[in-house]
């Protein structure tokens, strides 16, 4: 069994990626766009993403743009949890993903190690663990 995060984004998903892609060194793969799909939505729609994977070493998750008729509600539902080994490089990736978004909880000690949780400027929430 595998469970996985799927997000949904407003348009801007290959934007996303491509930080994401940047910050984890992860590639998108099977980037399928509305373009040749048979799914009612508005020409200037076309080129969004109705399916994308982000993939790296110890990164797997996919990604869409929502379809005009399905609205994205900002929520605090899910939060993308990741661990770092090495507390300099989890305190880096706090600090891209926080850049332009919202500290939740500034990256600090906390029992189990180094943590901050942040919304990023894509509107995903963020946990970043550097554990002891």
């Amino acid at each position: 069994m595998k469970i996985q995060a799927y997000l949904a984004f407003d348009g801007n998903c290959q934007e996303a990626l491509n930080f994401y892609g940047d910050l984890f060194d992860a590639q998108v793969q099977n980037r399928i766009t509305y373009k040749d799909q048979k799914i009612d939505v508005p020409n200037s729609f076309r080129d969004k993403l109705q399916h994308a994977e982000l993939k790296g070493k110890g990164v797997h998750f996919m990604a869409y743009d929502a379809a005009p008729d399905t609205p994205i509600n900002s929520g605090n539902q899910i939060h993308m949890s990741v661990d770092v080994n090495d507390e300099d490089k989890a305190r880096e990736v706090f600090k891209t993903l926080s850049d332009q978004g919202i500290t939740h909880h500034e990256f600090r000690e906390r029992e189990w190690g180094m943590f901050g949780r942040c919304t990023d400027k894509f509107g995903i929430n963020w946990m970043v663990n550097a554990k002891k």
